[in-house]
């Protein structure tokens, strides 16, 4: 339903919003013939009434409806009344209603029926559409867009008002799109706003789980661009994608706040957070797939009837990012993996449930890991038959053969791992390591404090000195002394024969 509701929004954008103007001659018929058929394309089905005066087209209760195979539904859009005015500088005036109504109707297998009206309101708008027949750019602009839930009916019965509650709204919102068609059609897209806000609840008529959400996004922007196929099969996603089918944008924001109270499990809990700034980054192609996910100075605060107090955490910087190929190919493909959490700290209530004494030091930790390599993938992610069979596959659906740790870093508690490796596979032998490919490289390790971190926790009673003996013993194994004290360094080294050394004493 998510996708096809993103979509359906997507439709009624294209017609809301949509570089900078460049002026050449567009008529209203250029811009309606285009949008008309960018929407056919897209699976809508468009009805309404057209008539002209001058250089004026005016489009009578125009709808937008489209079936939704994978929920038995379908998702439709009133327009009402679309104003289409020729200007004179060659450029055409879209005047749109105020109050858009959407609905999407439908049935999941296996779940309840639905049927969802979401009102689109916007004040204070105008949209202008200029450039030429085969490449449009549109200004879009509005003071403030609203997005509700009018109505929820869930099993031919009518929700209460109180039971589901869906607000959005953006404050001056801008949005310009370049548009090019061709044998492709080819978009790149900016925009933002200066806040988004939101609110939403739901209240469970059948148990006690309910939870409110409020919260805003403060210096909002995105920008992406993408192609689309003249012609492609809105059910067929993965045709889509062979088509040429692709997109790459990213969400940002300068600050935001939230706040979360409700009841689940019959256990009150209530949750307040912050940042200052972050983004959310989504490429798509038939080669590839990736995300980018980052959050700076966030600050998260979590009540629960089970603890007495708050648990409070804060973090300078948080992120993961992920690009994966996900088409079948006999060639070797890039893929990458990284997540960080920096400078993470804990509030004293925390850090006193096991360390009264603070034996430890709290210095704020840090995690991360930035990993690349490449992969031989041997089946179509995005096929839906090969994705219902992945779980039953005997065989894995793709091959490692070249592995990077760039970096390597474990902070806490006084004591840090850093590393970097390099590896490569050999998938033909898989006997040398009980069937994973056999590798050969190596990976180079510092360890400091980690001595004086032991020492703390034998101090703490965490560690008996029977423990810490056989860590130590482990570690003179692996290890040899660094250049500072309390430092140690390993260099594990694994050759073709599959024999494991570290700094060139063999282990296996």
């Amino acid at each position: 339903m998510t996708v096809y509701f993103a979509r359906g929004f997507g439709a009624a954008a294209l017609i809301i919003s949509t570089a900078p103007m460049a002026f050449a001659d567009v008529t209203a018929q250029d811009v309606w013939s285009d949008w008309k058929s960018y929407l056919t394309a897209a699976g809508y089905e468009v009805i309404g009434s057209e008539s002209t005066s001058g250089g004026t087209l005016t489009i009578s209760d125009l709808t937008m409806s489209m079936a939704m195979p994978q929920t038995a539904g379908s998702i439709s859009i009133n327009m009402g009344q679309l104003v289409l005015a020729g200007n004179n500088d060659g450029t055409v005036s879209v005047s749109m209603p105020a109050t858009i109504p959407m609905r999407i109707a439908g049935e999941v297998e296996g779940e309840d029926s639905f049927d969802a009206e979401v009102s689109y309101t916007q004040s204070g708008h105008s949209l202008v559409v200029s450039g030429d027949p085969a490449n449009m750019t549109s200004a879009y602009k509005a003071a403030q867009v609203d997005m509700t839930l009018s109505s929820l009916t869930v099993d031919d019965e009518q929700m209460p008002p109180g039971l589901a509650r869906v607000s959005v709204t953006l404050t001056n919102m801008v949005s310009n799109t370049q548009m090019q068609s061709g044998d492709m059609r080819s978009y790149t897209q900016q925009g933002g706003a200066d806040t988004l806000s939101y609110d939403l609840a739901f209240n469970d008529p059948e148990s006690d789980d309910a939870g409110e959400f409020t919260g805003s996004l403060q210096g909002v922007g995105f920008q992406g661009s993408g192609k689309i196929p003249k012609d492609y099969d809105t059910t067929d996603f993965q045709s889509m994608l062979k088509s040429g089918f692709a997109f790459d944008g990213a969400f940002t924001y300068t600050a935001s706040n939230t706040d979360m109270q409700g009841t689940g499990d019959g256990e009150k809990f209530a949750l307040t957070s912050s940042s200052q700034g972050g983004r959310l980054g989504v490429a798509m192609s038939a080669a590839h797939l990736a995300y980018d996910v980052s959050q700076i100075a966030s600050a998260i605060s979590v009540t629960t009837s089970q603890l007495p107090f708050p648990i409070a955490m804060n973090m300078a910087e948080a992120g993961f990012s992920v690009d994966i190929p996900v088409a079948k190919s006999d060639e070797k493909q890039d893929f990458s993996f990284s997540i960080k959490l920096g400078d993470f700290t804990m509030s004293d209530m925390i850090w006193g449930m096991f360390d009264p004494g603070a034996v430890l030091p709290r210095d704020p930790a840090t995690i991360a890991l930035d990993l690349a390599g490449k992969a031989k993938i041997l089946v179509d992610f995005f096929d839906p038959a090969v994705a219902e069979q992945l779980e039953h596959m005997s065989a894995p659906p793709g091959e490692l053969n070249a592995l990077n740790i760039n970096q390597l870093l474990i902070s806490a508690a006084g004591g840090e791992l850093s590393g970097i490796g390099q590896f490569t596979f050999d998938n033909a032998d898989l006997e040398t390591f009980d069937g994973m490919p056999a590798p050969t490289g190596e990976a180079n390790l510092e360890l400091s404090g980690a001595n004086g971190l032991i020492d703390k926790l034998i101090q703490m009673g965490l560690m008996s000195d029977q423990d810490a003996m056989g860590a130590r013993m482990m570690m003179g194994m692996m290890a040899v002394p660094g250049d500072a004290p309390d430092t140690l360094k390993s260099k594990i080294e694994i050759n073709g024969q599959g024999h494991i050394s570290a700094n060139g004493q063999r282990l296996k």
